[in-house]
C-alpha cells in the first residue's frame, strides 16, 4: 500500500519557515501533483518525502509506517529529478539496472528480464547498448524512469522531471507519464510550477503558496470553486480577471464598472464591504459594438475598448480596457474564438453573465462565492 499522510508537517530552516503545518492525505495508487509557485515549498515537501530533509515538526506515514527518520534506501520510493542524472559512462541498460543493484532477492537472470521488461514498456529496447550522450533529451528522460520504474517501489517521487523538455516534447511525455502510472498503479508525486501540466496529469492537485496549504481538490474543483483568491489565479491560463471595489446597494461597484448581484450572489456575499470580482476570460462574451455609441446596454454588458489581440489559431486572448480611458490600467482579458477576429483599438461590448462570477472577500482573499456550480462532479461531456 502506496498511502501517504502528512499530519501537521513542518520543515524550518533557521528563521525560514519553508513548509508549514502540512496536513492531507495521498491515497493508494493516486496521482497526486504539487503545485505552487518558485519557493512554495512543494521541493522542500517532496525531499522530505523521499528522505532528503528531516521535518522540524509534525509526522511523516508512507503505507502507515512512520517515516521521519527512516533512511531514503528504506523508504521503498523512487525518484525523478529534473536533471536526468544518468551516468554517461555506463550504457542505458547499465543505468536501468543500477536501480536494481541494493534490491535483494533478484538473480543475475532475472535483473537482466526485469531490465527487458522496463524497456520495452518505455519503447527504448532498442536503446539498451547506447551510452546516454547519444539520445535525445526525451530518451534520456524514459531511461530516468525505467530506472526508477525497474525497482518495483510503493511510491514514485517526481520533482519537475519535463522541465528540459521543449514543448511538443513535453506534451508527449505528459501523455506517457499517465499512462505508466496508470498502468504500473502506483503511488505517484509529482512536483510543478506548470498549472497546465497540474491540470492535465493529476488526478488531485495540491496547491502551496509560501509554505501552506491553500487547497486540495480534483483539477476541475480548484477550477470552478477555488476556495481563495490565490488558487483561483493560479490555476487557469489565461488567468482569472480581478477586479478591485466595494459593495453597493445594487451589488458590485469598481474603479469604471457596477456590476449589479443576483439573489444568489446577494445571499453568498452578504455585508462583506470590501470586493473582488472574479472572472474567468472565457466566461466573458465579446461582441462588436457596431456604428451606434448609443446602444442601450443591459446590467451585465459593458462597453470596452480592446487594446492588445492575441492569435492562437483556435482562440484569440482580447485584452481589453474601458472605454471612457483607454489609457486606464484596469484592464481584463477575454478569450474569443479563433474565427472571431477583433482588432486593437475596436469598440466592443462585453457581457458577464452572474452564472460565471466569482467573488472573494477583499481582505482575506476567501472565496465567498463561486460560480454557479456546486462541484465539477456535475460537469458534462
Amino acid at each position: 500500500m502506496g498511502r501517504i499522510q502528512f499530519d501537521h508537517l513542518t520543515k524550518q530552516f533557521g528563521e525560514t519557515v519553508a513548509v508549514e503545518d502540512l496536513t492531507f492525505d495521498i491515497e493508494d495508487s493516486e496521482f497526486l501533483v504539487l503545485v505552487g509557485p518558485s519557493g512554495c515549498g512543494k521541493s522542500t515537501t517532496l525531499r522530505m518525502l523521499a528522505g532528503l530533509e528531516t521535518p522540524t515538526s509534525g509526522d511523516l506515514y508512507i503505507a502507515d509506517e512512520h517515516m521521519n527518520y527512516r533512511v531514503p534506501q528504506n523508504r521503498d520510493i523512487a525518484m525523478v529529478f529534473q536533471d536526468y542524472a544518468l551516468y554517461p559512462h555506463m550504457t542505458i541498460r547499465e543505468n536501468i539496472r543500477f536501480g536494481l543493484e541494493e534490491e535483494p532477492g533478484y538473480t543475475e537472470a532475472e535483473r537482466d528480464e526485469r531490465v527487458e521488461d522496463v524497456a520495452e514498456t518505455l519503447g527504448i529496447d532498442d536503446l539498451l547498448d547506447r551510452k546516454p550522450g547519444e539520445l535525445s533529451g526525451g530518451q534520456q528522460q524514459r531511461v530516468a524512469l525505467g530506472r526508477a520504474i525497474v525497482r518495483d517501489p510503493e511510491v514514485f517521487l517526481m520533482d519537475e522531471p519535463l522541465a528540459n523538455l521543449d514543448a511538443k516534447l513535453r506534451t508527449q511525455m505528459r501523455t506517457e507519464l499517465q499512462r505508466l502510472q496508470e498502468e504500473l498503479d502506483v503511488t505517484t508525486v509529482y512536483v510543478t510550477h506548470n498549472q497546465t501540466e497540474a491540470m492535465t496529469m493529476g488526478d488531485r492537485i495540491a496547491v502551496l503558496n509560501d509554505g501552506r496549504l491553500q487547497q486540495v481538490g480534483e483539477p476541475l474543483e480548484l477550477y470552478h470553486a477555488p476556495e481563495n483568491q490565490f488558487v483561483a489565479g493560479f490555476i487557469g491560463e489565461p488567468m482569472m480577471n480581478f477586479l478591485h471595489g466595494d459593495r453597493s446597494e445594487e451589488g458590485f461597484v469598481g474603479e469604471y464598472i457596477e456590476y449589479p448581484f443576483d439573489e444568489r450572489l446577494e445571499r453568498a456575499v452578504g455585508d462583506a464591504a470590501d470586493l473582488v470580482l472574479g472572472i474567468r476570460p472565457e466566461a466573458i462574451d465579446v461582441r462588436h459594438a457596431g456604428e451606434s455609441a448609443s446602444q442601450s446596454l443591459g446590467p451585465h454588458e459593458f462597453r470596452m475598448t480592446v487594446t492588445v489581440t492575441e492569435t492562437h489559431g483556435d482562440q484569440n486572448v482580447v485584452t481589453l480596457t474601458h472605454a471612457e480611458d483607454e489609457a486606464s490600467h484596469d484592464t481584463i482579458r477575454a478569450v474569443t474564438d479563433g474565427m472571431h477576429i477583433v482588432n486593437a483599438g475596436e469598440s466592443v461590448i462585453v457581457t458577464v453573465e452572474p452564472d460565471a462570477v466569482h467573488v472573494f472577500d477583499g481582505e482575506t482573499g476567501e472565496a465567498l462565492c463561486n460560480r454557479r456550480l456546486e462541484t465539477a462532479r456535475e460537469l458534462t461531456i
